[in-house]
């Protein structure tokens, strides 16, 4: 069934939408037979478009997403071939070329792109998914003409298909592309260093800035045992963040060690507050941290009431399951003390679960219900928990039409190896977490970068590669409370055993 994609308008934001403005180009362009309903079954080279190289690999059949047919390549032995289209007559100026997409994987190349558009060709990979999937690539248009490529260079068997594909003035892009530094600080201080692709030594955030990453996350603890994550460490590694001219968003958790959708648990200083002296607190440690940080020059472009609170936050006082009108209170009393400090903080309430749709409705129905005050939605996309791409997508599409909130993924990562540097066990052991992506760089990487491609299609603002910088170092665990405990993410950073860059890393100058 054809899905009807609202797109939701944000008024008076400070945060850059991912759909630009279309700039000079005015005519409206249509894509000759892009849903590909021309053609009957089993036709090559489709009416409108053209195929060049193993030209029997590209044929339509049934099954399309919309309608009755979807273009395919496919062939019995190796192949290589390209279905194009040119459009002529077009003014100047950004287009998008916008289709969907189902991929076995498994090809040496398999991309869809704008090319002979007056600038260098541009390409979007294609996802390896067993869904449809849209995806989305910008060009700047200037000559008048561009044309359209879809491409797969593949070993025999492997496939691709295609269908609705549009082409339209305006461009895509991506605002947000974070990274979660947390840990960073700690890492520094027990000897943790970081490497160029040349072997000299760099300083990690600047090593992330200059391949693309351009905001932070930092969370907060209360009162944490080791004494980092607290607000003396944020502001300094805020003025860090800053300094590179990068966006800072904050992690409120609210708690004295990690707070997910397993474990809420109040800071021991709280734990026999009254209510209405919780929520207090709740409102003077968020101010605490945000003024600190404004008085510094460092004012929070975002700030994140709570982490991962799928039921809700503050144990037992904020679980959502059984009081959400009391998690309501305790979300507006960090979200006013944010505004109390600086009108253009964005505060964002944060999920778990990015490919459960209805967690999201759930909780954001209630949320609406009971007055939560809050600018953007935040969710956890990890591919190998959170469900597929497609269904991600999906729910990043439905929230952001039924809520009228921006979204972007506060969390994401993936491994680059099944191998351990520490005696901490991996959270993440296998050899292919997801179909079609293993652990390798070269699979960490794909993902990163489809995360991110799946994302953008969707309207998201973007995403935050969660703890790239969190290498095993003898310190640096998991557990404040225990100076011994190890690492389990050392194989899903950003930096690989020998405190290099992973190919992955270099995803974040996606568009």
């Amino acid at each position: 069934m054809r899905r009807t994609m609202a797109v939701a308008v944000l008024c008076g934001a400070a945060l850059l939408l991912p759909m630009s403005a279309a700039g000079p180009a005015q005519a409206a362009t249509t894509v000759t037979n892009g849903g590909f309903e021309s053609s009957g079954t089993g036709v090559p080279s489709p009416p409108g478009w053209t195929s060049s190289g193993t030209t029997s690999a590209d044929y339509t059949e049934t099954g399309g997403r919309s309608g009755s047919f979807r273009l395919t390549h496919w062939s019995s032995s190796a192949y290589t071939v390209k279905t194009s289209q040119t459009l002529t007559g077009l003014a100047g100026g950004p287009y998008t070329l916008s289709l969907y997409v189902r991929n076995g994987g498994g090809q040496g190349s398999a991309y869809a792109g704008l090319e002979n558009c007056g600038g260098p060709a541009v390409r979007t990979p294609l996802p390896v998914t067993a869904d449809w999937l849209k995806i989305v690539v910008s060009a700047n248009v200037s000559g008048g003409s561009c044309t359209i490529s879809l491409y797969s260079s593949a070993a025999a068997g492997n496939w691709a298909s295609f269908d609705d594909v549009a082409f339209a003035p305006g461009a895509t892009t991506l605002s947000v592309k974070g990274a979660d530094v947390s840990t960073l600080a700690k890492s520094e201080a027990y000897g943790g260093v970081y490497y160029g692709t040349d072997g000299v030594r760099r300083d990690a955030l600047s090593l992330l800035k200059s391949y693309g990453a351009n905001y932070a996350r930092l969370k907060v603890w209360v009162r944490p045992a080791d004494g980092y994550n607290d607000k003396a460490h944020v502001l300094a590694v805020a003025r860090r963040v800053k300094a590179l001219g990068m966006g800072l968003l904050v992690d409120f958790h609210y708690s004295d060690r990690w707070a997910d959708p397993g474990r809420q648990n109040k800071p021991a200083s709280w734990a026999s507050l009254p209510f209405d002296q919780l929520r207090q607190a709740v409102y003077d440690h968020t101010y605490d941290v945000l003024n600190a940080l404004k008085a510094q020059g460092t004012t929070a472009d975002m700030a994140q009431i709570g982490n991962e609170i799928n039921d809700g936050m503050l144990w037992e006082d904020g679980r959502a399951s059984a009081n959400f009108g009391g998690l309501a209170q305790l979300l507006n009393a960090g979200s006013d003390a944010a505004k109390a400090v600086s009108s253009s903080t964005k505060v964002v309430v944060h999920l778990a679960e990015g490919g459960n749709s209805s967690l999201f409705r759930w909780f954001f129905d209630n949320a609406r219900s009971n007055g939560v005050r809050f600018d953007v939605i935040g969710a956890s996309y990890y591919s190998y928990w959170h469900g597929t791409l497609a269904a991600m997508q999906a729910n990043v599409i439905d929230i952001r039409s039924r809520y009228g909130k921006p979204v972007f993924l506060a969390e994401t990562a993936y491994p680059f190896t099944t191998g351990n540097d520490d005696h901490e066990p991996n959270i993440i052991t296998a050899a292919t977490p997801y179909p079609g992506y293993p652990a390798t760089q070269a699979g960490q990487a794909a993902m990163f970068r489809d995360v991110l491609s799946t994302a953008q299609a969707a309207g998201a603002l973007g995403a935050f590669y969660w703890e790239p910088t969190w290498t095993a170092v003898t310190g640096n665990g998991w557990d404040p409370e225990n100076p011994s405990s190890g690492n389990g993410w050392d194989n899903q950073a950003l930096f690989d055993f020998n405190n290099r860059p992973t190919a992955a890393i270099a995803e974040f100058g996606h568009p």
